[in-house]
């Protein structure tokens, strides 16, 4: 397939997206309490320390756990960067498994007080970490992963750092700057997704790894005006929902 194909399909796909032609497309962090305009640091956190927990665990069911912890008046205050990192660690241990929003009771609590130390020592909030950084995705990429990737466990990782970062903008309504090197992340659907486009062959997809897939997305996309984020919702359903949009190859 040509790779003006290719754009032309990626371009139906967000339009189909946008118009509810996928199917089911509740994103997993819609589960959430619906945060004001002020309450910026608040939606910060939300969306923030339970992404570090996202690895190998169904994202709906994560997302649930943690509105349920956060209206859980007696569990609120995990989300707070500065109660977190100072917290007891056994009492930080029953308040985020009481709903189960952390299922290793010593892996996922060290990850989210690790993180909400750093934060908090460094910048006082995330909303501070953000201002500290433009509000520019390169300088928060230099930051996360590498100037204090060790503070932020998991988030670093390119994978959840790169959707962590989507999430920002989408939820929290952070202007990032240079959100264009924002890459795609690429999971099990995306993967699906790429070879039935084109993108990557079916051997290409066994041998190459997750960084040199998003290279390829990034390659693909140059100078379309698409962003390689921004493919990740319409990629995501339409494989979840069993490519139920045919297209015209």
């Amino acid at each position: 397939m040509s790779n003006q194909r290719i754009i032309q399909n990626c371009r139906i796909l967000l339009s189909a997206y946008e118009d509810g032609k996928l199917g089911q497309t509740v994103m997993p962090e819609d589960s959430n309490p619906g945060f004001s305009k002020a309450q910026t640091e608040q939606k910060l956190s939300y969306f923030s320390l339970p992404m570090s927990l996202n690895y190998q665990r169904n994202s709906y069911e994560l997302w649930k756990s943690a509105l349920k912890t956060y209206q859980d008046n007696s569990t609120k205050d995990v989300f707070d960067v500065k109660t977190a990192s100072k917290i007891p660690k056994n009492d930080l241990r029953k308040k985020l498994t009481k709903h189960k929003l952390a299922l290793q009771p010593n892996k996922h609590i060290n990850t989210w007080q690790k993180i909400s130390k750093t934060v908090y020592e460094n910048w006082g909030s995330f909303g501070s970490l953000l201002n500290d950084c433009d509000n520019d995705f390169l300088k928060l990429r230099q930051v996360i992963q590498k100037d204090y990737k060790k503070g932020f466990p998991y988030l670093s990782g390119p994978k959840i750092f790169n959707y962590w970062s989507f999430i920002l903008m989408r939820y929290c309504d952070v202007p990032l700057r240079n959100a264009e090197f924002i890459e795609i992340a690429p999971d099990t659907h995306i993967t699906k997704c790429s070879v039935i486009l084109d993108v990557i062959t079916e051997e290409e997809a066994e041998r190459l790894n997750k960084e040199e897939i998003s290279t390829r997305w990034r390659e693909m996309l140059t100078g379309t005006g698409i962003n390689p984020i921004d493919m990740h919702p319409p990629l995501w359903f339409w494989s979840r929902n069993g490519f139920i949009l045919e297209l015209d190859n």
